[in-house]
């Protein structure tokens, strides 16, 4: 009789339809020190011939777990074969070594006296799930709980941002199962996190050199070290993050984590993808996670203030919010921009009497163009936009400029503060031809080198990178947050790895 063993936290996912390249992950992730991998059978052309590869795999590592999968093709698997052949070829891989099956509950429920073959065995994993939504899901744990098995597994695709609650929610209304909660998709992506840190029985990851199975999977590397998802979750884990769209390219969450680490506070930060659409429908996860905190970036700056309580009156003239927190059961919201853009432009020069021109018309261009104007300078304002530049420098006393005039004239400082030039549209540029400005601050951070700042370097202008305004206004949440005094020197080194990760990622994307 095989021993019963406890799932560990992370799994990762191996699909490939070349049985080579599926050995060749399997022994990467193995010297890496990961020891609970999925082989998802059906993704080979014989899902059969995964038995050998099972037990070769085990020869020479046998203190790994596997967990084998053959998804029938009927429930978004690749396998062509009946549910009785399905049954066999994961006996087959017990046989050979496999510690656990995962069967979805639609063949499950069609060969329930068969599933007595694992018993003993391996642990059984029960599957649901649901590529098109997030349907009601008592009925569905209703359904499960009717097969005997060691974990089920409850995984849905996320449309907005409440999903996420309606999946972990599942842990507090069961508590006594042994439940493992997902919502794929990157909206779905807190469940990842959340779901091992309450209580799921474990989560899965990406081969560190590959794709995942499933939409929304990250790296083991990072729900290891950026979320620390093998720990328990403590009594009173505060809950930050970030709101965007898009936001996968946000180095918030590592420069956060790390703060929060640094620190030793309870608590964790998350990217939470929101849609223009889906404002309100996020506050409602943000009740019920419930969420402390959380920092706001394109395109809800401006639009985000409608659902606030209370706004300073900074933050209520610019017309944006960044940076929103939960006191006495309100929610309130400021400007850490302003800071964010003030503080790297006096280290260089005198701000007062300063002609600058601001690039843009949004919320973080807004922040510039009144902080600036306050400071005494003398401010322009352009963009793709016209009507808006018009309102803004209206707003603020500027001048407003079309892109042909802005380009005629000469500036102390340009501030880019359009979304031109981030990751993944890296080529992109406002400026056709010169760059009309002695000093060239470009708010962008992803990439690190805009096209804006290689140009403005490559004319001899002085330049001041994204990430220097990012991580004055970082600063500035965290102290407002937490009460503590941000960690700067580690929060720059997380942000420059976050920044070097996405270069590699990118340049690697580019030689394939």
């Amino acid at each position: 009789m095989a021993a019963r063993f406890s799932f560990p936290r992370i799994c990762i996912a191996l699909g490939f339809s070349d049985p080579e390249k599926l050995m060749e992950h399997a022994r990467r992730e193995a010297a890496l020190g990961e020891r609970f991998l999925e082989f998802r059978l059906d993704f080979l052309p014989q899902p059969e011939s995964g038995v050998g590869l099972i037990r070769d795999f085990l020869k020479y590592h046998p203190d790994c777990s596997l967990l084998a999968t053959c998804r029938r093709h009927q429930n978004h698997g690749r396998y062509t074969g009946s549910v009785e052949e399905e049954i066999q070829i994961l006996s087959a891989a017990v046989d050979a070594g496999a510690r656990a099956v995962d069967i979805e509950i639609e063949s499950a429920e069609r060969a329930v006296s068969k599933l007595s073959l694992f018993e003993g065995r391996a642990q059984l994993v029960v599957s649901y799930h649901n590529y098109e939504g997030t349907p009601a899901l008592e009925s569905v744990m209703r359904r499960m709980l009717r097969i005997p098995a060691a974990c089920y597994k409850i995984v849905t695709t996320a449309r907005k941002p409440s999903d996420n609650w309606r999946v972990l929610s599942l842990a507090k209304k069961h508590p006594k199962a042994p439940l493992l909660m997902l919502a794929m998709g990157e909206i779905g992506f807190p469940t990842r996190v959340l779901s091992a840190l309450s209580g799921g029985m474990y989560t899965y990851a990406t081969p560190s050199a590959a794709e995942g199975t499933a939409a929304g999977q990250v790296s083991a590397r990072m729900l290891r070290q950026q979320y620390r998802v093998e720990r328990a979750a403590p009594q009173g884990l505060k809950i930050y993050g970030v709101i965007a769209d898009p936001v996968r390219h946000s180095i918030s969450p590592a420069v956060h984590n790390r703060a929060i680490q640094s620190r030793r506070l309870a608590a964790i930060y998350l990217p939470f993808l929101v849609q223009p659409l889906q404002l309100r429908d996020f506050f409602l996860l943000a009740d019920r996670l419930p969420v402390s905190a959380f920092s706001v970036t394109i395109p809800h700056k401006q639009k985000i203030l409608r659902y606030l309580d209370v706004v300073d009156p900074l933050a209520r003239r610019i017309g944006a919010v960044n940076t929103v927190w939960k006191k006495n059961g309100k929610w309130r919201g400021t400007n850490t921009d302003a800071e964010g853009i003030r503080c790297p432009l006096e280290k260089r020069l005198r701000v007062a009497k300063s002609s600058v021109l601001v690039v843009g018309n949004g919320g973080a261009a807004r922040s510039a163009a009144f902080t600036l104007a306050d400071a005494g300078a003398k401010v322009s304002i352009t963009g793709r936009n016209a009507d808006r530049v018009r309102a803004l420098a209206k707003a603020c006393g500027g001048t407003p400029l079309s892109q042909e005039q802005a380009g005629k004239e000469w500036f102390d400082v340009v501030i880019h503060a359009t979304s031109l030039g981030m990751w993944p549209h890296v080529e992109e540029c406002f400026f056709a031809g010169r760059i009309p400005g002695e000093l060239v601050f470009d708010l962008v951070y992803t990439p690190h080198e805009t096209e804006l700042l290689k140009r403005a370097a490559a004319q001899g202008c002085e330049v001041i990178h994204g990430l220097e305004m990012f991580l004055e206004q970082a600063a500035a949440q965290f102290q407002l947050w937490t009460g503590e005094s941000a960690p700067r020197a580690a929060m720059e080194q997380a942000a420059r790895e976050a920044l070097n990760h996405q270069d590699s990622l990118s340049s690697h994307k580019g030689s394939l």
